[in-house]
């Protein structure tokens, strides 16, 4: 057999080396030698499956795969849309809608809110907003400026007309 001619020319190799070579080739044959010895020969503990766990890692049975977790159930998500439209006199108005189906329509918003609306949702967003805001609220400010002049021309007729 191949394990015993194996363990034989260890034992002849030993002999034949001087005490300094003998320890070294003495490691070398037992680490050899002993998966040899393990690979023909069972032993009484493996061959009943009582001390499975003390035995090589070559005699240990295949694990059972983990039973399979059961899916997370999916969110339902609601989806709603919400227009926000402004107008370059100032004028904002909104719009709710779900699926097809309008939940509120043409609602009145003062143009602080939605521009506190945009600062909360995203920097991004209040930018643009804050920017139409500002053109209507200079625009607005021309317009009063215009019917203050206005006014006063007119009161200055009524003056005259008094006289």
């Amino acid at each position: 057999m191949t394990v015993d001619t194996f363990a034989a020319e260890a034992q002849t190799d030993a002999v034949d080396t001087p005490d300094s070579a003998l320890d070294s080739s003495t490691a070398l044959d037992s680490t050899t030698e002993a998966p040899a010895a393990d690979a023909s020969v069972e032993s009484p503990a493996t061959s009943d499956g009582a001390d499975a766990s003390s035995s090589a890692p070559v005699a240990e049975k295949p694990k059972k795969a983990p039973a399979k977790k059961a899916a997370p159930k999916k969110t339902k998500t609601l989806e709603l849309t919400l227009t926000v439209t402004g107008t370059a006199d100032g004028e904002w108005k909104a719009e709710l809608k779900q699926g097809n189906s309008y939940i509120a329509k043409n609602l009145l918003v003062a143009a602080a809110a939605v521009s506190r609306a945009a600062k909360e949702l995203h920097e991004d967003l209040s930018g643009p907003i804050d920017e139409v805001i500002d053109a209507a609220r200079e625009q607005q400010a021309a317009k009063v400026a215009a019917l203050e002049a206005e006014l006063e021309a007119a009161r200055k007729a009524l003056a005259e007309l008094d006289d």
